[in-house]
């Protein structure tokens, strides 16, 4: 159980309404914004994975060419 006090009125409404929206209780609404940050991997583990890696060793004109394709595919 988690129960939050003194959340300013402003952000209860808000919450509220954007429950309403969705069609779901405030209860439910809150528990999927905290179900969906848990699966959020913490910015210092996910710092921690990325610099384990090796780099991949690229020249400056093979990025530009991958970013293109990317932006291409949009």
């Amino acid at each position: 159980m988690i129960q939050v006090r003194n959340v300013p009125d402003k952000v209860h409404r808000e919450l509220v309404r954007r429950a309403k929206k969705q069609r779901q209780t405030l209860t439910a609404y809150i528990e999927e914004i905290l179900e969906r940050e848990i699966r959020r991997m913490p910015f210092d583990e996910l710092d921690a994975r990325i610099r384990s890696r090796e780099p991949v060793p690229m020249s400056e004109e093979e990025i530009v060419a991958i970013i293109r394709r990317d932006r291409e595919r949009r």
